[in-house]
């Protein structure tokens, strides 16, 4: 549909195997309310769900009978059910749902009633809390003993044939175990985290400086973004993914009210006009959901930019970014990835709107992350160049990558005084994106002071450009490095930049606890700083409502406060 190329043959099934346990995990109960919806919408859904359902979880009792019960009748779900200690059965029934699958693209559910052998794990001893009996009961029913039961039973297979078969693939193993720990082994953390490695500079700025695209003109009309008058921090990113979309037919904009709505801050106002509803479509309201389609859309090719409407929400759907999308490439050593570019909606300092849902500065858990990028644009300029860093990070490298937008900027038009218009920015043309790319792990600096620097990022550089014209009006001259990626850490930037003046105040709108500011003091400290330190953060408090925020929030006095102290010690 979007003349895209694809890996999977058009007639695909997808299969989405767990087990009885996992079946009653959030995130299975969302994917499958997903699908059953997508379906209702007369969407195409080729899923078939297994569910290989042993009874048991560890030593937890799944109730009999509770799998059949809660999906055999499920609206927009087909059910099918099999003895999984049945081969044959198995493949007869398996054979039938899958075809229903491929011809009705609807979701359907395979249930595959079987047993456990064994313990969990290897520590698991489960005669703790399994009866002999109920062990031995389950192992009469093993799949192995069953099928070969049946080969002799029905006269294919002599007893003897069974064993010798039996015999021989016990030396195949043996054999394979033996050339595999001959293989060489992962002796050094460079060859563990290889996996992880930062995508590569060079390939990333050569998907960044191809050309203008020549549906341009189609796609923005009379007016293109760069002949606009400077923009807003949201208009840059709107006319940047509008970019994106042109450029990269394979490049999908999708979440919570992105599409009709076009954002509640209005951010993707008018893409899926522009675009078609194929390539920027609204979610149902589910975070798992919406990160787990985009999973999905980046294995297969595509190039997923979803959107989590607050950062706050973000913390119910994180582990798709840490257990799946940054682990991928780890688990395979780099055979498959998750690329996407996951847009946030971020931070606090939103005015007549608020509270900890939507004014959250929780970031450390994305910091704690391997393989994942974290950008945080706090100007216009360098949120397009940035999100097109992103961007090409995931198609050069198949990195993810998320994307926090500060919400209190997006229409930030002034800095100083009405209509300044200082916190606006000219969109850059297309030839002078790769003069302007904006490279993973770099910084930039604003002011040239001797005095004192002050390291920030986000709101911080909005609110430390405010302080440092007045701390130049008390005689001190400050130089602002603006940190633009919080995962990596311009370390370089950050100790050169302190060095200069000797000086560094660290202004962090996150938590004192576990927040950025602890990253920075530790690359100055490793990079050998022995200057002058101090930050201001804001508190380990959730955000309140109304103007009690005030008061656990970095505000312009705070930062002058602290600057002065620091200066005159």
């Amino acid at each position: 549909r979007l003349g895209v190329p694809c890996p999977w043959p058009s007639d695909a099934v997808t299969i989405c195997s767990f087990g009885d346990a996992s079946a009653d995990h959030s995130t299975a109960t969302g994917a499958i309310n997903a699908a059953i919806q997508v379906g209702y919408q007369n969407l195409p859904m080729p899923l078939l769900f297994v569910c290989e359902d042993n009874g048991i979880g560890i030593s937890v009792r799944t109730p009999p009978g509770w799998i059949a019960h809660n999906f055999a009748n499920r609206g927009g779900l087909e059910y099918f059910e099999a003895d999984g200690c049945d081969l044959a059965d198995v493949l007869a029934v398996s054979a039938r749902a899958a075809a229903w699958v491929r011809h009705h693209r609807r979701p359907a559910f395979l249930h595959l009633r079987t047993v456990r052998l064994m313990g969990h794990a290897g520590s698991d001893v489960e005669t703790v809390y399994r009866s002999r009996a109920v062990i031995l009961a389950d192992q009469h029913r093993d799949p192995l003993v069953s099928s070969a039961r049946l080969l002799v039973t029905s006269g294919v297979l002599s007893v003897n044939d069974v064993l010798a078969r039996y015999e021989a693939k016990r030396v195949v193993v043996l054999d394979l175990a033996r050339e595999v720990a001959a293989l060489p082994q992962l002796s050094t953390p460079e060859a563990v985290m290889a996996p992880l490695a930062a995508p590569s500079p060079s390939s990333v700025a050569r998907v960044v400086g191809v050309g203008p695209h020549p549906e341009r003109r189609t796609f923005f009309g009379a007016t293109l973004p760069e002949d606009e008058r400077p923009l807003t921090l949201a208009q840059s990113i709107n006319r940047a993914l509008g970019d994106l979309l042109v450029r990269h037919p394979e490049a999908l904009v999708f979440g919570e009210d992105v599409a009709r709505k076009g954002g509640v801050y209005g951010v993707t106002r008018g893409l899926a006009r522009k675009a078609g509803g194929a390539r920027v479509f609204d979610t149902l309201l589910d975070e798992q959901s919406v990160l787990g389609l985009a999973l999905g859309a980046g294995v297969s090719g595509l190039l997923p930019i979803p959107e989590i409407q607050y950062l706050a929400y973000l913390h119910n759907a994180e582990d798709q970014l840490r257990g799946e999308a940054a682990t991928l490439k780890f688990f395979s050593d780099g055979q498959y990835a998750n690329p996407m570019v996951t847009r946030v909606a971020a931070y606090g300092y939103q005015k007549g709107f608020g509270g900890h849902f939507h004014n959250d500065n929780a970031v450390g858990v994305l910091r704690d992350i391997p393989g994942l990028l974290v950008a945080s644009p706090a100007r216009p300029d360098d949120a397009a160049g940035m999100l097109r860093t992103c961007a090409a990070a995931a198609l050069a490298d198949g990195a993810p990558s998320v994307f926090l937008e500060p919400i209190a900027l997006y229409h930030s038009r002034d800095l100083h005084e009405e209509n300044d218009n200082l916190w606006l920015s000219r969109y850059a043309a297309p030839e002078d994106w790769l003069s302007g790319h904006v490279p993973i792990g770099r910084g930039r600096t604003h002011g040239d002071g001797t005095d004192l620097t002050i390291i920030t990022f986000a709101n911080g550089l909005f609110l430390s450009m405010r302080a440092a014209r007045r701390l130049a009006r008390s005689g001190v001259s400050s130089r602002i490095l603006d940190l633009r990626w919080l995962v990596p850490l311009p370390a370089e930037d950050i100790l050169r930049e302190a060095q200069v003046t000797g000086r560094a105040l660290v202004v962090d709108e996150t938590r004192r606890s576990g927040g950025v500011s602890e990253g920075v003091f530790a690359a100055l400290v490793d990079g050998g700083f022995t200057g002058s330190l101090r930050r201001v953060t804001g508190q380990d408090s959730l955000t309140p409502l109304g103007s009690a925020a005030r008061h656990v929030v970095v505000d312009e006095e705070s930062i002058e406060h602290a600057a002065l102290q620091l200066v005159r010690s």
